[in-house]
C-alpha cells in the first residue's frame, strides 16, 4: 500500500516537473520584461520565470551581476549554484554586497566564476567574522586559480576583518589593482621612532595597518587605486604609504580621515604625483595650504572632491585655475567659499573653455549670483553634473544662465534654491503693477555678465530681443508647438501664465535628473509648462505648497519615462490626480509620497495596477492611509521590496515617540 502510495507520488513529481520545464521552455522566448509580469501570476510561474530569466541570461553571455539579501538558507544557497552554472562562465563582475552567505556556498560560486576581474564582497561579514575562510590549502589553492585574473577587490565595511584572512584572501588575487577597505576598523601601531608606523604585530583578531603597509610593499607594482575612507587614517601613516617605493597610485580616496593634516597631504603630493583622482572630502582638519600642494604637486589631476572642508576659502580656490585636465569638481558644504576665486580660476586655463563634466557647490551657503554668473560662461558645454542644492541666495538669473549656457546638462539639482519661481523657470522677466517687465538677467543694459550673451545688442529693447531670440530658438527645436492641455487650468479657463521664452528650462533637453526640492515659490503655472521631458529619469518635486492634481497630471504626461519620483509633502495632491497620472509612469521603480495628506488607499490601488515595475514606495505619515491598504498593496506587488509605512493612518506622533 505504501510502495503504491510512493509511486504515485513519484508520478505526480515527475509531472509537475515536467510542466515546470515546458513553461520554463516557453517563458524563454519572452522579453526580459514580459518575463518579469509573468513571474506574478503564482508561485509555479515565478519558479519557472526565474529558471528562464538565468537560462536567458546566461545564453546573452551577462558579465555583471549584483545579488542581494543573501543568506544562510538553501534558497540562497540553491540561487548562488544557479548563478554559477548559469552565468560563472561569462561573469566578470559580481556584488555580494550586504549580504550574508555561507563560506561553503562562496567558495563553490567563486569557482564557477573563473573570468572575474571585480568582486565585491562589503559588508559581507558572515564571510569573516569565524577567521577560518580559505584555511584549507587545497581549497585556497583553487579560489587561486579562479581568481587569478580579478582586478578589483571591495571589502568596504567589515568590521570583523583580520589579518590572517585579509591576507589569505589577498594572497588568491595576485593581479590585484584596486582595493577597498572603507570604513573597516585599522589598528595603527607606533614604532620605536616617534611618530613612525613600526613593523609591531598586532592581535591576529585585528586588522592593522602594518599589515597593510606590508602588502602595499609586496604588490606596490600593480596597485593602482586604493580607498581607506573612514579608517581614522593619521598623518604619520598616510605619509609611510605614500613613501612605498615603486608605488605609483593613480587613485586614493581619504573620505573622513578626520586627523589628516595639511602637511601631510602636501608630502602626499610629491610622493605620488601621478594621482588622477583624490577624495579628501570630510577631512576636517585641511585648510588652504593642502589644495595649494594639490594644484602643485598633481597635475594631471582629473577627479577632485574637497566636500565639508570648513576651513577652505576663497583663497585657495585660486589654485584650482592650475588643475588643467580637471573633470570633476565636488566642494559641496564649503561653507567659507564664496565663487568669486573660483569662477576666476575656471575662467584662467589659458583662455580655453573648462573641461569640467561634474560640479557639485552643493550647501555652499556664501555663494551669490553675481560670482556664479562669472562662473556659468567659463564652464563650457562638456559640463554634464552641476549640484547647487541650498544655495539658498541664488536667484531665477543663475537659473536662466544655466538654461542659456549649459544646454547639455544631464543632471541638475537646485533643491531649496528658494528664491526661483515661476517666471525663472519659463524665461521671462519678474513682473509688476502695469504691463511693464522687471528684467531680473540686465538683458538690455550695457554691464554684468549678461551683457557677453551672444545676438544681445545694447541698444536693442528686452521686449524686442526675447522676440527674437524665441524665434530663433524654436526654429532650432527647443520649444515644442504649444499642447492645447497647457492651456488650461483645472477650472477650464484660460491659463493666464505665458508660453516659455527666452532661456527657459525647456533648453536643457538632455536633463536625465532634475531636483526642484523645496523651491516653494513654485506653481502648476511653470511645472506645467516647462517639465516636458520625455527621457528624464529622475525628479523631485518634494516640499512644493503649489503643486496640485492639474500639475501632477501634466507633469506625468510630459515626463513619461521616470523611474525615481518623490513628492513628500505635497499636501495638494489627491486622489483624483493619481487616478490619471499613475497610467503614464509605467517604468517608476522608487516613488516617495511621505506626508501627502489628502491621500488615500485610492492612491494605493492605482499605483498598484499601472506602476507594475515599482519596487521601493515611501507612504511614511499618510494620515489616510492605513495599514491594511499597505498590506494589500503588498499582496497585489510581491516584487517591491521596500514600503515605508511608518505611522500611517494618522498615528499620534507623540505617543509613538
Amino acid at each position: 500500500m505504501q510502495g503504491g502510495r510512493s509511486q504515485k507520488k513519484r508520478r505526480v513529481n515527475i509531472k509537475s516537473f515536467q510542466a515546470s520545464l515546458m513553461l520554463t521552455y516557453i517563458l524563454s522566448f519572452l522579453p526580459l520584461s514580459d518575463q518579469k509580469e509573468a513571474s506574478l501570476v503564482s508561485w509555479a510561474w515565478y519558479r519557472a520565470a526565474q529558471n528562464a530569466l538565468r537560462e536567458s541570461l546566461g545564453l546573452k553571455g551577462i558579465c555583471c551581476i549584483r545579488l542581494t539579501n543573501l543568506d544562510g538558507s538553501p534558497a540562497s544557497h540553491q540561487m548562488l549554484q544557479s548563478v554559477a552554472y548559469h552565468l560563472g562562465p561569462h561573469l566578470q563582475s559580481l556584488s555580494l554586497g550586504g549580504g550574508s552567505p555561507t563560506e561553503a556556498s562562496f567558495v563553490a560560486l567563486i569557482l564557477g566564476c573563473p573570468a572575474l576581474c571585480v568582486l565585491d564582497l562589503s559588508g559581507c561579514n558572515s564571510l569573516f567574522t569565524s577567521g577560518t575562510l580559505l584555511a584549507q590549502p587545497e581549497m585556497a589553492q583553487s579560489v587561486r586559480q579562479a581568481l587569478s585574473g580579478l582586478r578589483e577587490l571591495n571589502l568596504a565595511g567589515l568590521r570583523d576583518l583580520a589579518d590572517l584572512s585579509f591576507n589569505r584572501l589577498s594572497s588568491c588575487a595576485p593581479s590585484l589593482e584596486r582595493l577597498s577597505l572603507a570604513y573597516c576598523h585599522l589598528t595603527f601601531e607606533l614604532g620605536p621612532a616617534r611618530g613612525s608606523i613600526g613593523p609591531q604585530d598586532s592581535s591576529p583578531s585585528q586588522f592593522s595597518f602594518c599589515n597593510l603597509l606590508r602588502f602595499v610593499q609586496e604588490r606596490a607594482g600593480r596597485l593602482r587605486a586604493l580607498d581607506l575612507s573612514g579608517t581614522g587614517l593619521p598623518p604619520e601613516a598616510l605619509r609611510a604609504l605614500g613613501q612605498v617605493a615603486g608605488l605609483q597610485l593613480q587613485e586614493l580616496s581619504l573620505h573622513s580621515c578626520r586627523d589628516l593634516s595639511t602637511e601631510a597631504v602636501a608630502t602626499l603630493c610629491f610622493q605620488q604625483p601621478g594621482l588622477t583622482s583624490l577624495d579628501l572630502s570630510g577631512c576636517s582638519e585641511l585648510t588652504d595650504g593642502a589644495l595649494l600642494a594639490v594644484s602643485r604637486g598633481l597635475r594631471h589631476l582629473r577627479r577632485l572632491s574637497l566636500g565639508k572642508l570648513q576651513r577652505l576659502t576663497d583663497a585657495g580656490c585660486t589654485a584650482l585655475g592650475g588643475l588643467q585636465e580637471l573633470q570633476s569638481l565636488d566642494m559641496a558644504e564649503c561653507c567659507l567659499v564664496r565663487g568669486r576665486e573660483l569662477a576666476q580660476a575656471l575662467s584662467s586655463v589659458h583662455g580655453a573653455p573648462s573641461q569640467l563634466a561634474s560640479l557639485s557647490l552643493a550647501h555652499c551657503s556664501s555663494l551669490k549670483d553675481a560670482s556664479v554668473l562669472s562662473m556659468i560662461p567659463a564652464l563650457g558645454l562638456s559640463l554634464r553634473v552641476l549640484d547647487l542644492s541650498s544655495c539658498v541666495a541664488l536667484t531665477n538669473r543663475t537659473l536662466q544662465a544655466i538654461c542659456t549656457y549649459l544646454t547639455h546638462l544631464s543632471v541638475l539639482r537646485l533643491a531649496w534654491c528658494r528664491e526661483l519661481c515661476d517666471w525663472g523657470l519659463l524665461g521671462l522677466g519678474e513682473p509688476v503693477q502695469g504691463n511693464q517687465v522687471r528684467d531680473p538677467q540686465g538683458l538690455g543694459g550695457r554691464g554684468g555678465p549678461w551683457a557677453q550673451l551672444p545676438s544681445c545688442p545694447s541698444q536693442v529693447s528686452v521686449g524686442v530681443f526675447k522676440g527674437k531670440l524665441r524665434r530663433n530658438l524654436r526654429s532650432k527645436g527647443f520649444f515644442p508647438q504649444s499642447r492645447p492641455e497647457l492651456e488650461h487650468q483645472a477650472s477650464g479657463t484660460k491659463d493666464p501664465c505665458p508660453e516659455p521664452q527666452g532661456p527657459s528650462l525647456l533648453m536643457l533637453r538632455a536633463l536625465q535628473e532634475l531636483d526642484l526640492t523645496a523651491c516653494s515659490k513654485l506653481t502648476d503655472a511653470s511645472l506645467a509648462k516647462v517639465l516636458q521631458f520625455p527621457q528624464l529619469r529622475q525628479l523631485s518635486l518634494s516640499l512644493l505648497p503649489e503643486l496640485t492634481d492639474n500639475g501632477l497630471v501634466v507633469v506625468a504626461r510630459g515626463c513619461p519615462s521616470l523611474e525615481h519620483l518623490a513628492l513628500s509633502h505635497c499636501s495638494r495632491l489627491s486622489d483624483k490626480g493619481w487616478a490619471q497620472a499613475a497610467s503614464s509612469w509605467l517604468r517608476l521603480q522608487h516613488l516617495n509620497l511621505s506626508s501627502c495628506s489628502q491621500l488615500t488607499e485610492q492612491t494605493l490601488d492605482a499605483i498598484g495596477q499601472a506602476c507594475r515595475q515599482l519596487r521601493v514606495l515611501d507612504v511614511a505619515m499618510c494620515p489616510g492611509i492605513n495599514m491594511a491598504a499597505v498590506r494589500r498593496f503588498q499582496a497585489q506587488l510581491p516584487q517591491v521590496s521596500c514600503v515605508q509605512s511608518r505611522f500611517v493612518g494618522g498615528a499620534d506622533l507623540t505617543l509613538t515617540l
